[in-house]
């Protein structure tokens, strides 16, 4: 029996952290809740990743902020009939309006991180626009600690913030057994005793690719077994590509990422901004070190000097320090990835994520 209806409004149900969350939630949620997806711009990819039913809607949203497409979002939103309405991030926004005109009483909107328009959230215009549809939410969530002091602090939201940690997998994403990292690592054409630098991660500018393949390339022309694996997809494929040497491997949109980690020797992530990045927490669940830029929520995931290192985003050179640091240290590589496990299996459980978000739903 359902007790609960939610709606999830996002502008895209595509491939990305944010959705992956979702599905999460839903996959190990509660079977009396029941969830719909609304996104806004007709991409549903994501549906793949689902293992529980979920209703999805798929709307066609126009350039710009039209009233005609709020007022049509609410006939839909109350078509549904949901006892909750979760928008996310700024992009769905305008969902609130349309969930209020809808006649939904409990709204709730969740903030993941920031896009490239705004990519350190300080656009005067969306936060006066994120602080006057305050008086329409009732709750609001997010998944840093840093995301939640920026609500607070610097838009000035003055309802209810409860910060939520993206959970992982640990059962899915492990180290690698007895002879199957070089297994993996045949697949990618890479050889048994290169180095392997991997990023999980959509090809967006947000992602800062450019600067890791900067520093891959710069290691190569002294340190040839170095490579680069680069999984997903994107925009910036095409970019990406031509300003790569022969020693980066493209392997596109892949959804066996958990299998395929077991065969880098480092992860890196060197985005511009990051709410709690899903692949991070992938990487320390298989043991990996993980290199992140000094951003976001990144801080709250990766102990500088225990389960990896941070760093400067605009600075490829430090990056291929670091990275050559890791090289020449095997012993430091081993104990990184370890701490890096234990991690993420004391403090990143998904257990944890759903009970924090169906809590905020019994409360409204």
């Amino acid at each position: 029996m359902i007790s609960i209806r939610i709606v999830h409004v996002v502008y895209s149900f595509g491939i990305g952290g944010l959705e992956k969350g979702i599905t999460t939630l839903i996959n190990h949620g509660s079977d009396d809740i029941a969830h719909i997806i609304i996104s806004l711009c007709g991409t549903k990819d994501s549906e793949k990743l689902l293992k529980k039913p979920a209703q999805i809607i798929c709307l066609d949203k126009p350039g710009g902020n039209s009233p005609r497409f709020i007022w049509d979002l609410a006939k839909v939103i109350r078509t549904v009939r949901p006892d909750v309405v979760h928008t996310r991030n700024w992009s769905g926004m305008d969902g609130i309006l349309a969930a209020r005109l809808a006649g939904v009483k409990a709204v709730i909107h969740g903030e993941h991180g920031w896009d490239m328009l705004d990519p350190a959230g300080t656009s005067k215009k969306r936060r006066l626009i994120r602080k006057l549809t305050s008086l329409m939410v009732n709750h609001y969530t997010c998944v840093s600690r840093q995301l939640a002091g920026w609500m607070q602090q610097d838009v000035g939201i003055r309802k209810p913030v409860t910060q939520i940690y993206n959970g992982v997998d640990t059962a899915n994403f492990m180290p690698a057994g007895p002879g199957k990292k070089q297994a993996v690592r045949q697949e990618m054409d890479v050889l048994p005793e290169d180095f392997v630098v991997g990023i999980v991660a959509r090809l967006d500018a947000i992602k800062n690719h450019g600067a890791l393949i900067d520093a891959v390339n710069q290691m190569a022309q002294s340190r040839p077994g170095v490579k680069l694996v680069v999984v997903g997809d994107g925009p910036e494929a095409a970019a990406l590509k031509a300003r790569a040497g022969y020693h980066v491997r493209f392997l596109g949109y892949r959804s066996d990422t958990a299998r395929l980690m077991q065969g880098f020797d480092l992860f890196v992530l060197p985005s511009f901004n990051e709410g709690i990045s899903n692949t991070i927490l992938e990487a320390m669940a298989t043991g990996l070190p993980v290199i992140a830029s000094d951003v976001g929520g990144n801080p709250e995931l990766v102990d500088d000097g225990v389960t990896g290192t941070l760093v400067d985003p605009y600075r490829p050179d430090q990056m291929a320090n670091i990275i050559m640091g890791y090289l020449n240290n095997p012993d430091t590589i081993a104990r990184h990835g370890e701490q890096g496990r234990k991690r993420a299996l004391e403090r990143f459980s998904i257990i944890a994520m759903v009970d924090k978000y169906e809590a905020v739903y019994n409360c409204l």
